[in-house]
């Protein structure tokens, strides 16, 4: 039964997870927020919700870009290299993204009648980003569950995973991963350089995957 929405940037996760999940998502929905790579992003995300006949919007967040700051939303040249370390990435952290979304996707879904969000938070983004916590995910799942007359909830099956358990799924799914982003730079390739480039290389490399992206470096 399609009784999902899911939030799809065009990245390594949500992508797995469209494919994993595809046959109760009955809506796919991308935000474009003005970062660096959305244009990298939402046409990968279109393309495979085409491929797999999911119904696909995308809805413009310009005012995440105007108002909020993180390096993110500020250049490729904002953006840190190096590993995932707190010190390191924090600027990346776009203050109550996910919160944002859930509660747009929130609507969109009573809206609609699906029951439940998909977003493919997962285990590596703890320690940086909090709205990608179990706790907040949890919060957020009995906010929505609260707030909608047809109680609404989030669904969010990676929370706990690695990026290279999402990757090992991807490939029993015989996903094309050279078909997602991940670069926060946003650049014509993907650098190579910054941490999540080098998160994308280690996936992919402890999943046993070729890892077919395209790196400036």
């Amino acid at each position: 039964m399609k009784d999902s929405v899911i939030i799809v940037s065009g990245g390594m996760d949500s992508i797995t997870m469209l494919y994993e999940y595809k046959d109760s998502i009955g809506l796919a929905i991308s935000f474009d927020y003005g970062s660096n790579h959305n244009s990298n992003e939402l046409p990968l995300a279109r393309m495979h919700c085409e491929r797999l006949s999911i119904p696909h919007i995308t809805i413009p967040l310009s005012f995440v870009h105007d108002y909020f700051k993180s390096s993110l939303l500020s250049g490729a040249d904002a953006i840190p290299e190096g590993t995932y370390s707190a010190d390191n990435m924090a600027s990346t952290v776009v203050p109550f993204r996910n919160g944002i979304m859930l509660s747009i996707a929130c609507g969109i879904a009573e809206s609609r009648g699906f029951k439940r969000v998909m977003i493919a938070n997962h285990g590596g983004d703890h320690h940086i980003y909090p709205d990608c916590r179990e706790g907040f995910i949890r919060a957020m799942s009995n906010a929505m569950h609260e707030g909608t007359d047809t109680h609404v909830e989030v669904h969010a099956p990676y929370t706990f995973l690695s990026k290279a358990a999402i990757a090992r799924r991807g490939k029993q799914l015989s996903i094309d991963y050279s078909e997602t982003w991940s670069c926060y730079k946003g650049g014509k390739h993907h650098c190579g350089k910054c941490a999540t480039c080098i998160e994308r290389k280690e996936a992919l490399l402890l999943a046993g995957i070729v890892d077919k992206t395209v790196y400036e470096h």
